[in-house]
């Protein structure tokens, strides 16, 4: 009985999977308020992550900078 349940379960989920997902559509009056807003969200976060990018770049340059100073005087 066990047996059934699981193989029931594991074919139900392996459906779900199978489909594919659908985009979120707006609609109603508001609609292309909501999308622009979810495209300044959008615009915003890839800013951040860019950003973060940036700022972790110039960590490593910095650090590579002071690793060859070092290496220059103890060299």
């Amino acid at each position: 009985m066990k047996r059934i349940l699981a193989f029931a379960l594991l074919a139900a989920s392996s459906l779900a999977w199978s489909m594919p997902a659908q985009a979120q559509i707006f609609k109603g009056p508001d609609s292309a308020r909501r999308a622009q807003k979810a495209g300044e969200k959008q615009q915003k976060s890839f800013a951040k992550t860019a950003a973060k990018q940036q700022k972790a770049a110039n960590k490593s340059a910095k650090a590579q900078r002071k690793a060859a100073k070092r290496a220059q005087r103890h060299g």
